[in-house]
């Protein structure tokens, strides 16, 4: 098992600058605890495990803030990694909407995600169009944008995927949260310019449009982590380039709703 100390650092410093945090050093230690059980779990499987090193999830739920008994989304689910671990943590009490777009939910995928949402606790599956997410007003405390968030610049006739349009899908994420809830973005660093360009070239994001997007939703940037950035990282390069695939430099933001 990981220790707790390994997360505690990043975490404490996390809820030290963020005065409108509603935990309390009591219950931020009972989300470590819960958070660390989560990927001990041996029934996560060692596929899901072998990401951890990269993608960090303690540090990351840690500096974010999931709690036990939080209603959280996992937006544009994919392996249902972000979801699997989210519904150990907030469970009991609390609840994982695993949102996923339509055009992939079929086939090999479908039967796989479908499989691991019906074994874990208090976790839905939804299916939406790409391009039209919705989702129920003041549903959530938490939700979760991993490496997706750029392709809502992104359009691709291979996969029935029209043209998105970004602010909607903020204005909608906005009325889902919950007031103080939390909404954590991962993306791939991507350079200044014509952004659907950029996308459509390397699938990376400039982390000032995704800042400008959130703000302009109404959202406020309450603290952003180097905890995934990689300075080696050349941002002219594809992220499915194999000289730097699951090594990419990545930016985390944390958004918060207002209370009012």
């Amino acid at each position: 098992m990981r220790t707790l100390a390994a997360i505690a650092a990043v975490s404490l410093a996390a809820l030290a600058a963020c005065t409108t945090m509603d935990a309390t050093p009591a219950t931020h230690a009972t989300a470590l605890a819960a958070i660390d059980a989560a990927l001990a779990d041996s029934a996560r499987g060692a596929e899901m495990s072998a990401l951890d090193d990269g993608r960090k999830p303690a540090e990351t739920l840690a500096f974010l803030g999931l709690q036990p008994g939080m209603d959280a989304a996992d937006l544009f689910t994919g392996s249902g990694y972000w979801a699997q671990i989210m519904a150990r943590v907030v469970a009991p009490g609390g609840s994982v909407t695993a949102f996923e777009p339509a055009q992939f939910y079929k086939g090999e995928g479908k039967t796989k995600i479908d499989a691991l949402v019906a074994s874990l606790p208090a976790t839905t599956l939804t299916a939406f169009p790409f391009e039209g997410f919705t989702a129920p007003a003041g549903a959530f405390d938490f939700a979760l944008i991993n490496l997706n968030y750029h392709d809502l610049y992104w359009e691709s006739a291979k996969y029935g995927i029209g043209r998105s349009d970004p602010a909607a899908f903020t204005r909608n994420l906005y009325a889902a949260m919950r007031p103080g809830g939390v909404v954590g973005v991962i993306d791939h660093v991507g350079p200044a310019g014509d952004t659907r360009a950029i996308v459509e070239k390397s699938h990376r994001i400039d982390p000032a449009t995704v800042r400008a997007d959130f703000e302009r939703a109404g959202f406020k940037l309450e603290a952003q982590s180097d905890l995934l950035a990689n300075p080696a990282d050349d941002h002219t390069l594809g992220v499915f380039d194999p000289a730097i695939r699951g090594k990419t430099d990545r930016f985390l933001y944390k958004f918060r709703k207002p209370r009012r």
